[in-house]
C-alpha cells in the first residue's frame, strides 16, 4: 500500500509537528480513508479492528475543529467500557498537546460520582465515557450537550452487544441535532446497521479489511478432543513461552476452569468474564498490563476494550462461530512492528467453523500436530514481574514520579526494574522486577513515601 503522510492533509501546522514528535508521520489504512472525509464534516461509518490507527483518526478530526476559549462540551466519546475510555482519554490529551488548556474529561461507571461533578463544574471540551454513566449525569443534569459538535460512538457492535442500545439513543437525543456523528466499529452487522441508521445524516462509508498478513502474525491449528483442551493449553505454553498470553475461552466457566488449571501447574494466570465486579477486573487488568500476570484467560466479551500493545501470543481455546470475532481475536496481537503468534485448538465438531474462516481468508489454513510440540515442564511459566499494591492513591496527592523517585533514588533500583506505576484513587499498582521485589518491599516498609508511611502488600500469583 503505497504510504501517504499526514502532512498531505489540511491541517494547522502546530498540529502536524505535534504527530510529527508522536512518531505519526505516514497515515493506517483507517487514517488515509478516513480523514479527508471527516475533515469535511462528513458523518462516517468505519470498520475497523482495534490497532488499526482509529483513534488518531476521529481525535484529529475532533481536535481541528475544536475552538479551546470555548468551555463547553464540544465532541462526545462513546466507549463500551472504562479501560478503553481511559485508552481513548490519554491517546486524546497526546493529540491535543498543540494547543493550550484543552480538556479532556473520562466519565465512567464504577468510579465516585462527585468528583465527576465537580470537574464538569469547571468545564470540559472533550468527554469520553461509558454510555450507562454519561446517561446518569444526563438525568441528573450534570453534564451539558447542547455545544456538542461531534460525537463519536466508538466499537458500536461491542456497545449494541453489551445492551447499551437505549442509552445511546437517549444520550444522542440529547446532542444538537446539527453534528457530526462518527461511527467506528469492528463489525457491521445489518443489526447494527439499522440500529444506527438514525444516528447518522447520509453517511460516507470506509471499511478496513481485518485481514492479517502471514509474515505479520504466524497462525497454527491444532486438532484436539474436547477434553483434552485445557492440557493442550499448558502444552503450547511450555513450549512457546510466550511473556503474555490472551487465551480465549466461549464460555465464563470453561475461562474459571483453565485458569485455575494453569494456576495449580504454576502459571501466573488469571480469568477474565461477565461476573467480575469493577475493582477485580480493573486490578486484573493492571496485573496483566504491567506483565505481572503471563497468561489472561477471557470471554469475548470481557475482552471488549482491552488492548494491550506488547501481546506474545493468542491461544483461541475454543474456535469462535464468528469469522470476524477470530480475526479480531487474532488481531491482538502482532501490533505494530511486532511479529505475532496465533495459536487456535479445534475440536472435531469445531472444524465446520474452521471452513468458514479459510473462506473469509481465501485460503487454507495451516495445521499442525499436537503431539509434535516439545514442552519443557521443568521450570513454569513465571511472570518477569510481581505487582506491590500501596494503599494510597490519588486522594493522597501520590503520582508515579514520587514512586519511581523513591525506589531508584532511596532503595536504588534500576529504572528498568520497576515497572509500569498505576495510581488510582484509593490504591496505587507499582509492578517490579521479580528478581528484586521483596528487597524492594523490605526497603520501602522502613522508609516512607512523601515524609508518608502506607500500608502493602504483594499480589502474587504463584
Amino acid at each position: 500500500m503505497n504510504s501517504t503522510p499526514f502532512s498531505s492533509l489540511p491541517l494547522p501546522p502546530a498540529m502536524l509537528s505535534n504527530l510529527e514528535q508522536l512518531g505519526y508521520r505516514d497515515m493506517t489504512e483507517v487514517q488515509a480513508q478516513s480523514l479527508p472525509l471527516l475533515l469535511e464534516g462528513h458523518d462516517l461509518i468505519a470498520q475497523a479492528k482495534t490497532g488499526s490507527g482509529k483513534t488518531a483518526a476521529f481525535g484529529i478530526g475532533i481536535l481541528h475543529k475544536l475552538n479551546p476559549t470555548l468551555f463547553a462540551v464540544q465532541a462526545l466519546v462513546l466507549c463500551p467500557t472504562r479501560e478503553l475510555a481511559d485508552q481513548v482519554s490519554n491517546e486524546l490529551r497526546r493529540l491535543a498537546r498543540f494547543a493550550d488548556n484543552i480538556k479532556v474529561l473520562t466519565l465512567c461507571g464504577g468510579a465516585p460520582m462527585r468528583p465527576q461533578i465537580a470537574s464538569l463544574e469547571h468545564g470540559a471540551h472533550i468527554v469520553v465515557g461509558t454510555p450507562g454513566r454519561i446517561r446518569d449525569h444526563i438525568g441528573r443534569n450534570t453534564i451539558d450537550l447542547a455545544r456538542v459538535q461531534t460525537l463519536v460512538l466508538d466499537e458500536a457492535d461491542r456497545m449494541v452487544d453489551m445492551g447499551f442500545y437505549e442509552e445511546i439513543a437517549g444520550i444522542v437525543s440529547a446532542c444538537p441535532a446539527r453534528r457530526q456523528t462518527l461511527l467506528f466499529s469492528a463489525t457491521y452487522p445489518d443489526d447494527i446497521r439499522k440500529a444506527s441508521a438514525e444516528f447518522l445524516r447520509q453517511p460516507a462509508e470506509v471499511k478496513v479489511e481485518a485481514q492479517h498478513s502471514e509474515a505479520q502474525i504466524e497462525q497454527r491449528f491444532y486438532e484436539v478432543g474436547y477434553e483434552d483442551r485445557n492440557a493442550a493449553v499448558a502444552r503450547l505454553l511450555n513450549h512457546f513461552k510466550p511473556v503474555s498470553t490472551l487465551a480465549f475461552c466461549n464460555t465464563k466457566i470453561h475461562c474459571r476452569e483453565l485458569a485455575e488449571e494453569l494456576q495449580a501447574q504454576g502459571f501466573s494466570a488469571l480469568a477474565l468474564h461477565g461476573d467480575l465486579e469493577q475493582r477485580e477486573r480493573d486490578e486484573i487488568l493492571v496485573l496483566f498490563a504491567n506483565q505481572s500476570c503471563s497468561v489472561l484467560v477471557a470471554t469475548d466479551v470481557a475482552a471488549r476494550g482491552l488492548d494491550i500493545q506488547t501481546l506474545g501470543a493468542v491461544i483461541n481455546v475454543d474456535v469462535s462461530k464468528d469469522t470476524e470475532v477470530h480475526i479480531h481475536r487474532v488481531g491482538r496481537t502482532g501490533r505494530g512492528s511486532e511479529k505475532g503468534l496465533a495459536l487456535n485448538l479445534c475440536a472435531l465438531n469445531e472444524k465446520k467453523w474452521v471452513k468458514l474462516i479459510e473462506e473469509y481468508q481465501g485460503g487454507p489454513v495451516q495445521w499442525y500436530d499436537l503431539d509434535e510440540v516439545e514442552a519443557d515442564y521443568g521450570i513454569p511459566l513465571q511472570a518477569p514481574m510481581v505487582t506491590l499494591c500501596i494503599m494510597g492513591g490519588k486522594k493522597d496527592k501520590l503520582r508515579p514520579g514520587d514512586l519511581l523517585g523513591a525506589l531508584t533514588g532511596d532503595i536504588g533500583l534500576t529504572k528498568e526494574q520497576v515497572g509500569k506505576i498505576n495510581v488510582f484513587e484509593f490504591q496505587t499498582y507499582v509492578a517490579l522486577d521479580r528478581r528484586v521485589a521483596d528487597r524492594a518491599f523490605a526497603k520501602l516498609s522502613e522508609g516512607n513515601i512523601k515524609g508518608r508511611n502506607f500500608k502493602m502488600r504483594f499480589i502474587k500469583l504463584n
